[in-house]
């Protein structure tokens, strides 16, 4: 199992409605709107890297509202 922080950006005014919209993808696990220089943080977790590719790309960035994607996968060191 791949985990991964997907750190967002939206338009401005969007990041709520983007957080909500996310929540509902399969593989998302958390979406929270938040301050700073991310509007969004996401938490998913999907079977192998291609996939957690494949969610990013295919359903994530696909969200309206959303300008700019940073994915983080989790290590355990």
């Amino acid at each position: 199992m791949v985990q991964a922080y997907i750190l967002i950006q939206t338009e401005v005014g969007r990041a709520a409605d983007v957080a909500r919209e996310i929540a509902g993808i399969p593989g998302v696990t958390q979406a929270e709107d938040v301050t700073g220089p991310y509007d969004v943080i996401v938490r998913a977790e999907a079977r192998n890297v291609d996939e957690l590719g494949k969610l990013v790309v295919a359903q994530i960035q696909t969200v309206e509202g959303i300008t700019r994607t940073l994915t983080c996968p989790i290590v355990h060191i």
